[in-house]
């Protein structure tokens, strides 16, 4: 008999919504202060200086709002573990937007004010079901929210890479939001039951082809931090440089999760 399938993890809305503004503002009050010469700092992000860096920050939560000015989807056609990948087709419109954006709002810490205004202003006027036509397929807005939180996760590491000392915090439960979905995607893309991925303390998953252990320590068991997960998830970190450096353990001939990273666009 094959195994029941797992029911796809529940976030609660509230705290997602607390752990975005959270993260948002953590940024926020980082970058105010940033000198002229920080912001033309180049990032990791191909020709992005922090400048556009912290204008697509922005877009994070302002694309909320432009997805709720579209017409409402009939059903909904996608799942929240399908975002990850969807997102490649979005990249050179989303450099696009970026410096466009970091060119045409000068005062960034203005801008970043009005984004997450707009942001809890949508919140409060639509029902949590709401579907939206993201680029993985219509998801609900509760999804797509938790889709916020690993943006601004993943970029709050790229500020932090681009801008020395700047040490932007993170939030817990946004961090832990980030890892759950990665981590969810993971077990998506390669479906299976021989490979344990534990990223302590926020998410265990199965996952990759191949015998299923049913009990003890599985024979195939990868384990990293929270932010090595989201570097290498993000397509920041090889997974090759992961192992030879020690940041991820990995034991078992199942154990190479290479062929499955990155996962997101």
């Amino acid at each position: 008999m094959p195994p029941a399938k797992k029911r796809p993890r529940s976030y609660d809305p509230a705290k997602t919504r607390a752990a975005v503004l959270a993260q948002f503002e953590n940024v926020r009050t980082a970058v105010a202060d940033l000198t002229p010469g920080q912001l033309a700092l180049p990032t990791r992000l191909g020709d992005w200086t922090v400048r556009e860096l912290v204008a697509h920050i922005g877009v994070a939560l302002l694309a909320v709002d432009r997805l709720l000015d579209e017409p409402e989807p009939v059903r909904q056609d996608a799942r929240l573990t399908d975002w990850p990948a969807a997102i490649a087709a979005d990249a050179s419109a989303i450099a696009g937007t970026a410096h466009r954006l970091a060119a045409g709002h000068p005062d960034l810490d203005a801008y970043l004010a009005d984004a997450g205004q707009r942001f809890t202003a949508r919140l409060d006027a639509h029902p949590s079901g709401r579907l939206l036509p993201t680029s993985a397929g219509a998801l609900p807005l509760t999804d797509y929210v938790v889709t916020r939180a690993v943006e601004l996760v993943v970029h709050t590491d790229d500020l932090n890479a681009a801008v020395p000392g700047l040490d932007v915090p993170y939030d817990r439960q946004a961090l832990a939001t980030c890892v759950r979905l990665l981590a969810d995607a993971l077990a998506a893309k390669a479906p299976g039951g021989s490979t344990e991925v534990r990223v302590p303390p926020f998410a265990v998953v199965q996952c990759v082809e191949g015998p299923r252990h049913t009990r003890g320590t599985p024979p195939n068991v990868v384990e990293t931090d929270p932010l090595t997960w989201i570097r290498l998830a993000a397509g920041r970190l090889p997974w090759a440089d992961a192992v030879a450096s020690a940041q991820v353990s990995a034991s078992g001939e199942r154990a190479d999760l290479g062929p499955y990273l990155p996962l997101l666009g």
